[in-house]
């Protein structure tokens, strides 16, 4: 990352994010940090490739394949610690 973000932002980047590509701009409102993002069906293969590469460009983060699993990917809370963690692992 060129500049270290807080966890609050990039918690705030990735949810306005799924928000606007993958739900429309969420009109209900009912993602939440903990929503199940697998289970309702929000990213399928196609969608977390978008999502990284938003990661890698937006937020400036490597994420390695070894990463992209259901425990990284579970919900917003998950995909957040993930983030937070490669980059104070690459700063």
């Amino acid at each position: 990352m060129s500049q270290p973000v807080s966890e609050e932002e990039t918690s705030k980047r990735i949810t306005e994010f799924i928000r606007e590509r993958f739900l429309d701009g969420d009109p209900q409102g009912e993602l939440e940090a903990g929503s199940p993002l697998l289970e309702w069906g929000v990213l399928n293969s196609l969608r977390v490739a978008r999502l990284i590469a938003f990661i890698r460009s937006d937020l400036g983060v490597p994420v390695s394949a070894m990463e992209i699993n259901p425990d990284n990917l579970r919900d917003v809370r998950s995909i957040t610690a993930m983030v937070t963690r490669l980059a104070r692992a690459g700063a």
